[in-house]
């Protein structure tokens, strides 16, 4: 194995953010995994020094660089209907204020992807007692808070829009409805880290590609 004083970091960093970002284009992984395994295919060693490493905002860059070579005949299409089948659920849950994330939202959703909600409300259990009600299976796991404070029931589960489109995972993340004071403010760059049902309508618009929002963080 090569030493890593042999490396310049910033090509390192430049190096495992395109192989991240292939593999989370291709095969759907999360920006821990793809950087990890990138990490070890760049330099030989998952664990490396922060300094070696990409940020999500330089990976999320290279994926949308990808996604523009290799997958642009197909990429703007899932990305349309993934938001589309939030936008329905989005309404379907609107009484418990739900809001948009991820990839869905920031634009680089590729067909390994998911589509993750957030709800906010008083009762987050009444999420569950509606799902029930509409007949939905679902899994139960935890996210970590979008803020850091510990960790907040997710309900997961697959949807299928219509019996000729292949199932969907869906994610909701439960939060408390005070979780939402300062959660919709944009970033320093002006990106939005979540979205409701009116600026989803509003990125679907008319038009057959859809403009990307960035994701904080």
């Amino acid at each position: 194995m090569i030493r890593k004083s042999h490396f310049d970091p910033q090509r390192v960093r430049e190096e495992i953010a395109i192989a991240a970002a292939r593999m989370i284009a291709e095969d759907g992984l999360d920006y821990s995994t793809a950087k990890r395994k990138a990490a070890r295919q760049v330099v030989g060693e998952s664990r490396v020094g922060g300094e070696w490493l990409p940020d999500n905002d330089q990976i999320e860059e290279e994926i949308r660089e990808y996604q523009a070579i290799f997958q642009s005949d197909t990429q703007p299409a899932v990305l349309r209907r993934m938001r589309e089948v939030a936008l329905d659920w989005m309404l379907r849950l609107e009484q418990f204020n739900p809001y948009l994330t991820g990839a869905v939202l920031n634009g680089t959703a590729g067909e390994h992807s998911d589509i993750h909600l957030q709800c906010f409300c008083d009762n987050p259990k009444e999420v569950a007692i509606y799902l029930l009600n509409a007949n939905i299976q679902y899994d139960v796991s935890e996210t970590r808070h979008f803020a850091g404070r510990g960790y907040v029931e997710t309900l997961s589960f697959l949807n299928r829009p219509t019996r000729a489109e292949d199932p969907m995972g869906i994610h909701i993340a439960l939060y408390d409805t005070n979780d939402l004071r300062g959660a919709v403010r944009a970033d320093g760059r002006g990106r939005l880290a979540r979205a409701n049902a009116s600026a989803v309508r509003a990125l679907l618009g008319p038009s057959d590609t859809p403009p990307a929002i960035g994701i904080a963080g």
